[in-house]
């Protein structure tokens, strides 16, 4: 598979303080093949100086590809995504937080089962492999198993980490779904309706992971759960559209 253009889709919510870092390890990455990046930028009306962030690493940084965009209401991550997905022009995208959870060195081992021909999405799970991975909350990962557990019985795949942020789409496939949930329902939603393209390849590998507490800026809770509960229901069991 020739690959000319990678887009790296980055939400962004008030990370001010660490946007210019995770930028800084995109920019570092060498891809393989000499595949170009694309990085989109969509800021979620944040209320911090994400935007002056963004601004200055921009100007001071113009060999890098940089399209940015503003939601001027606060919309939720999934409402991010969807308006970075539709932005994109790589053959390919992956999606990328924008705090130092998940490490863009690592896009080169989730491109190469595309790029060897194997692949249309692959999936960076947190729970496979011997990478670094920090010990945290223990119910979250009960919980993230449980929600991967009840995910798979839909979509009839053995993914281990359904909630992982890294996710590496064919881009005209994720841009070709009808993507409706705003907020963290985003990740039962795409696996579900991607799950359903016929003939579709999916492909996980082992990635690192360096998680945040809430102190240190993690915003998901407990609500996002119920709400990943529904949203499997929903598009799971009622397929909904």
């Amino acid at each position: 598979m020739i690959i000319s253009k990678l887009s790296i889709v980055i939400p962004a919510y008030n990370e001010g303080r660490t946007i210019h870092l995770i930028l800084n390890k995109v920019k570092a990455v060498e891809l393989i093949n000499d595949i170009q990046k694309e990085v989109i930028i969509v800021n979620d009306c944040s209320t911090d100086d994400t935007e002056l962030a963004v601004q200055r690493y921009t100007n001071e940084n113009p060999e890098i590809e940089i399209k940015y965009y503003k939601h001027n209401v606060n919309q939720g991550k999934g409402a991010a995504l969807h308006t970075g997905i539709s932005k994109a022009t790589g053959e390919y995208l992956i999606i990328q937080d924008a705090d130092l959870e998940y490490d863009p060195a690592e896009y080169n081992d989730l491109l190469k089962p595309v790029v060897n021909g194997f692949a249309d999405v692959v999936y960076g799970s947190r729970f496979m492999g011997s990478n670094p991975h920090r010990i945290l909350f223990f119910w979250h990962t009960i919980g993230n198993r449980w929600l991967t557990l009840a995910s798979n019985m839909f979509s009839n795949l053995n993914l281990t980490d359904m909630e992982t942020c890294y996710k590496l789409f064919k881009t005209s496939m994720v841009q070709s779904l009808k993507l409706t949930e705003k907020r963290f329902g985003f990740e039962p939603e795409v696996t579900i309706k991607m799950s359903r393209i016929p003939h579709i390849r999916i492909y996980e590998v082992g990635i690192s992971y360096y998680g945040r507490t809430y102190y240190e800026g993690k915003k998901i809770g407990w609500k996002d759960g119920v709400r990943a509960i529904y949203c499997i229901l929903k598009f799971g069991l009622f397929k909904a559209k």
